[in-house]
């Protein structure tokens, strides 16, 4: 193993590693704009919601169909493809006719789908084992600061006159320069070849699926992601306002050290495992603290919430979520690298957007003459704490595939 990193693979990874963070930034650019849209498209909140949550509609499905297709045509000829229909969608959701901005949305969501599986297809190709949990973790930090800048930067472009429908029509022409630049300077291929037709890119998903270790890895990136997607990113804000007293800006604040803390987490815990060697353990201490934090979060002592400690330290822990993506890739043929990391993407995917809505309708069931406090929160949060203790009993059926294995 005698791999090294050039500076052209380092180049290409950081290319796509930026188009992760652009996509991630659209996807949670619509939630400082909901009153704009409302408008435009003379819909109500939640018909507005549903509109921009056509994104997920593509991006599941299309996670398989990426990792398929990269690993069938290579990097250079598929990632440009994947930014292009996310500039496409962009020009197509600031029209402001809702049939087509759901179009829009829906091609935002199939194109960001190839972001993060282009970027670790390269990160398989070209690194060596011995540092590819930190450089998944490092994509996984883009996409964290992509989704922060789609909140705290475009909000104040909003607020200080830019137009909704401007905005958009501006992101998607930075999607087509993007996907020029992906083509023009990835690196080509050759190897590769579009022969075969649709078996070659369905038999390589059947071969990873088939894997049990897949499953598992699916599976426990999906438990271990739920915390922080459906408490921390969806409720969060909601359950520091009702059920522990904050005042709004003091929980949205409070709320946002969550991803600061994925950012730090996720390339931390992913060099940890790197330097250890191994995957295993760095998974299980992950998710032994944040199964510690989440307890802390509903039952504890409310004074500590105050600070950003509890979030970081819960973001940090749910960065665990990012390992079983290097495991899967590892625990197949290193040929089906996008197809791993399409299954894996999809099982996560999948298993939050079906839940997401299960655990909304969970929290806002309130009995008549009872209001929304901790008790209430606490009981509907419980689910997910189970969800936790499951990812742990899971992961010790997962094999070690960390660099010490590859010694013995």
């Amino acid at each position: 193993m005698n791999q090294r990193i050039t500076i052209g693979a380092l180049s290409a990874w950081v290319l796509v590693a930026v188009y992760f963070l652009f996509q991630y930034a659209l996807r949670s650019a619509p939630s400082v704009m909901m009153p704009q849209l409302c408008d435009a498209f003379g819909v109500t909140a939640l018909g507005a919601a549903s509109i921009v949550g056509m994104f997920y509609y593509g991006y599941s499905p299309f996670s398989l169909v990426a990792g398929a297709a990269i690993d069938r045509f290579g990097a250079k000829r598929i990632i440009p493809i994947g930014a292009a229909l996310v500039g496409v969608g962009g020009l197509l959701f600031g029209t402001g006719n809702t049939l087509v901005a759901g179009t829009g949305r829906l091609l935002q969501g199939a194109g960001g789908a190839f972001a993060l599986v282009g970027a670790v297809y390269l990160v398989t190709r070209n690194f060596p084992v011995s540092c590819a949990a930190s450089f998944i973790g490092a994509t996984q930090m883009f996409g964290m600061a992509g989704g922060s800048l789609g909140q705290f930067g475009v909000g104040p472009l909003i607020q200080h006159g830019l137009a909704w429908n401007r905005f958009w029509v501006y992101a998607g022409i930075l999607g087509l320069i993007l996907s020029i630049c992906l083509f023009v300077l990835l690196p080509n291929n050759a190897e590769r070849s579009g022969k075969g037709g649709i078996q070659s890119l369905v038999r390589p998903l059947g071969k990873v699926f088939r894997n049990p270790q897949s499953i598992l890895c699916g599976l426990i990136a999906g438990l271990l992601m739920m915390p922080t997607t459906i408490f921390g990113m969806t409720w969060g804000v909601r359950f520091l306002q009702e059920a522990r007293g904050h005042e709004y800006q003091a929980a949205v604040t409070l709320a946002a050290t969550l991803p600061l803390g994925w950012m730090i987490g996720c390339p931390l815990l992913g060099f940890i495992s790197d330097r250890l060697g191994r995957r295993k353990s760095v998974i299980i201490g992950g998710t032994l603290l944040l199964l510690c934090v989440f307890v802390w979060v509903l039952f504890g002592n409310p004074a500590i919430l105050r600070g950003p400690t509890v979030g970081i330290l819960m973001g940090i822990a749910s960065g665990a979520a990012m390992l079983p993506y290097t495991v899967i890739k590892e625990a197949n043929p290193a040929e089906l690298g996008g197809s791993a990391t399409g299954v894996i993407n999809f099982i996560n995917f999948t298993f939050s957007a079906l839940l997401g809505p299960v655990f909304g309708s969970r929290l806002e069931r309130v009995p008549d003459g009872e209001s929304a406090g901790l008790p209430h929160y606490q009981a509907g949060f419980q689910p997910l704490l189970y969800g936790i203790v499951a990812a742990l009993v899971l992961e010790f059926f997962l094999k070690e595939t960390g660099p010490t294995t590859l010694k013995t």
